[in-house]
């Protein structure tokens, strides 16, 4: 054989073993957004849970603002209809989607723990501090794990932008990963009234 075939065929194996490597990466990688993801989810689940603990403590509360139990329920119901495939997360609207119902449950309780303060007797109970005590740890949790399914899918859309691997991603079928973002308003402080 020619030595022209054989450099030809030596540069195909090169570039196939290449590409092989760059594949099993970011699948690596893209199973760590996706565990990551996992996660989140995990965390919006727990609050999830806790939320009917809450709402059936508070309404032990005989005057109890009905509307603002009827607004965490509703809430709750759905944040808890929309679950994101993995795969989906290649998909702005639907993160996009997602946020913004976990977003309106999250207001929802802070609206409910800011009318609780009216009531001491039910404050001062040790079920209702528990259950508060609960859902402040879940929301961090909740901040935690999204700033790693951030930082994961950070690496992950720099791994397939990155030159020559950027070559392969598209090939493979590797798409970007959309990142939480902070909600439209976040960076006002929100009002609280007692009136």
């Amino acid at each position: 054989m020619n030595i022209k075939v054989w450099i030809a065929i030596g540069v195909a194996v090169l570039l196939a073993f290449y590409g092989i490597s760059v594949n099993n990466s970011l699948v690596e990688q893209e199973e760590t957004v996706n565990q990551a993801w996992a996660q989140v989810e995990n965390q919006y689940q727990r609050r999830a849970d806790l939320v009917p603990n809450l709402v059936n403590t508070v309404q032990g509360a005989a005057d109890f603002e009905q509307e603002t139990l009827t607004n965490v329920i509703e809430a709750r119901s759905r944040a808890t209809s929309i679950k994101i495939d993995p795969s989906q997360l290649s998909n702005e609207s639907t993160i996009r989607q997602f946020e913004q119902v976990q977003g309106q449950l999250g207001s929802a309780l802070s609206r409910l723990l800011v009318s609780v303060e009216r009531y001491p007797e039910l404050t001062a109970t040790q079920n209702f501090r528990d259950l508060q005590n609960q859902l402040e740890g879940t929301e961090n949790r909740i901040a935690t794990e999204r700033m790693r399914f951030n930082q994961a899918a950070q690496q992950y859309n720099t791994s397939i932008r990155r030159f020559p691997a950027s070559l392969f991603a598209g090939l493979l079928g590797f798409d970007r990963k959309y990142y939480f973002e902070a909600t439209e308003g976040a960076e006002n402080a929100p009002e609280v009234s007692f009136d």
